[in-house]
């Protein structure tokens, strides 16, 4: 897999996924567009299980000092309120990136702020200290898994790009999800996978350094890439 998407990522590749893009746009805008500003709206089944995902992501970053961080496919902007909670004293420079306008601006009337903003785009359009993606990997819209992964090591390596330190995101293992909303999403969008495909690609392609979190009671796993010319 690395060899056949290793070159994915510059704007004349980019273009060729141009209808993927078009489907999740509209995908998660129709999900917002039932369920509003909840979990159900981006495909999780209840808050508490959205924010297991947040510790797990956000355990590449250094809380310590201040730092900027991309929310990349931000939905609706439930990272800012977890933060908000679980870190109130962090100095954070916050920016939300969707596909969806509908969700970004659910996002706007909900978080924006002095050091939160929020923008429509495919990829972040500056380089933060961190990035993190939560569940945007996880439902194929295309239909052809060989496509979806493509698209997706495009996404990854847009999120290295996009990064100074390093990235997080998180993939289904399993089949069944106990933790996804109940029928939110049909069996054959749901893209399940190994993860070690993905951490070679991280490490070979991407240049980073990977550590895997899991045993925290979800079918899937999530990646922490660093950067080693950070």
């Amino acid at each position: 897999m690395a060899a056949e998407t290793a070159g994915f990522g510059a704007e004349g590749d980019r273009a060729r996924f141009s209808v993927l893009y078009a489907d999740v746009e509209s995908y998660y805008s129709a999900r917002v567009a039932k369920y509003g500003a909840t979990p159900r709206g981006v495909d999780w089944s209840c808050q508490a299980t959205q924010d297991l995902r947040f510790v797990q992501l956000l355990k590449l970053c250094d809380f310590s000092a201040p730092f900027s961080l991309n929310d990349i496919g931000c939905g609706y902007g439930a990272l800012c309120a977890y933060l908000a909670r679980r870190h109130p004293q962090a100095e954070i420079d916050y920016l939300g990136i969707d596909l969806s306008r509908a969700m970004i601006s659910r996002a706007r009337r909900r978080f924006s702020a002095p050091g939160r903003r929020f923008k429509v785009g495919k990829g972040s359009p500056r380089r933060a200290t961190y990035s993190v993606a939560s569940g945007i990997m996880n439902v194929d819209v295309g239909g052809c898994r060989r496509s979806w992964e493509a698209f997706v090591a495009g996404m990854l390596a847009d999120l290295r790009r996009a990064s100074l330190r390093g990235f997080s995101v998180n993939f289904v293992t399993g089949e069944a999800d106990p933790t996804a909303a109940a029928n939110a999403v049909p069996a054959h969008q749901l893209y399940c996978t190994r993860p070690e495909p993905w951490i070679q690609y991280c490490e070979r392609e991407l240049g980073c350094t990977v550590e895997t979190v899991d045993g925290y009671g979800m079918n899937e796993v999530t990646l922490l890439a660093r950067c080693r010319d950070c």
